[in-house]
């Protein structure tokens, strides 16, 4: 293969993405990457004002987007973004499922036991990660399916393969996360076509604004005591920034990777390799 075609694989001319969550930090990052590699992107946000904060670097680029509301909980609202973006484009070619997230109540610590932990709370984060990425897949899925080929790519999490203290709900849905990935995968290429590919991403500790207070001091910027393990058990030493996973991103969603389905991709500077001895 060339470097003109390689470079070509690259390209996202003409394809359609769908990005839950696409307004938040992560998903945000892909949907600006993927309008920079000329694809149509849909940004999909139960707030899409979220997504104002995104235009200058959309506009700055080659490909088009639009942004839609939809709550990855409400299949209707699901049904309604997906008629909207079949009218403007056609059909749907790749789905990302980046929404999700944890809950405070959902989390231990200080004078809150694991047995006093909100029902409420366990439940919606829960349904967000599990059923937020379910719903979608089964909305953008059925357009795949119409045409033979596609691709959904999952955010899964490192706490998928290591659950983490202090957040139970998290880890659990986070580990079905990466289930449903394996599973959906090999029901798509044996029931539908083995056109259409599921794969996921397991991000290790990125510092987002979701978490920045839990892993850095808020006053003074150091590190925290949870911040100090996470950084000595990752040998790159460092937090991941969202752009660490662009490049994984583009590869699963192009034809470079038309052989790979139903992996779950750490991206952890290390972390998932490193045994602390």
């Amino acid at each position: 293969m060339d470097l003109e075609q390689l470079t070509k694989r690259y390209d996202f001319s003409q394809r359609v993405v769908v990005i839950t969550g696409g307004a938040g930090i992560l998903g945000g990052e892909m949907a600006c990457a993927l309008v920079g590699c000329n694809a149509k992107v849909a940004i999909i946000d139960r707030d899409p004002a979220l997504a104002s904060r995104l235009i200058p670097s959309l506009n700055s680029s080659n490909g088009s987007y639009i942004i839609e509301r939809g709550d990855v909980l409400k299949k209707d609202t699901m049904e309604q973004a997906a008629k909207r973006i079949a009218g403007e484009w056609g059909s749907v070619d790749c789905l990302i499922n980046a929404a999700g997230g944890n809950n405070p109540g959902a989390t231990t610590g200080g004078e809150k036991s694991f047995f006093d932990l909100s029902e409420d709370a366990l439940r919606f984060v829960s349904d967000l990660n599990l059923l937020g990425t379910l719903i979608p897949s089964q909305v953008f899925g059925r357009l795949m399916v119409k045409k033979k080929e596609g691709v959904i790519l999952n955010i899964s999490s490192m706490n998928a393969f290591r659950p983490l203290t202090r957040i139970p709900a998290y880890s659990a849905a986070k580990a079905a996360v990466s289930n449903f990935t394996q599973w959906l995968a090999v029901h798509m290429a044996q029931e539908y076509s083995p056109n259409i590919r599921v794969n996921a991403l397991a991000p290790g500790f990125f510092l987002t604004e979701q978490n920045r207070f839990l892993l850095t001091d808020k006053e003074t910027g150091r590190l925290t005591e949870r911040g100090e393990k996470i950084l000595a058990h990752t040998p790159m030493a460092r937090f991941g920034a969202p752009d660490d996973l662009i490049g994984a991103v583009l590869w699963l969603l192009s034809p470079l990777s038309s052989f790979v389905t139903g992996i779950v991709l750490p991206i952890d500077g290390g972390f998932s390799a490193y045994s602390g001895v």
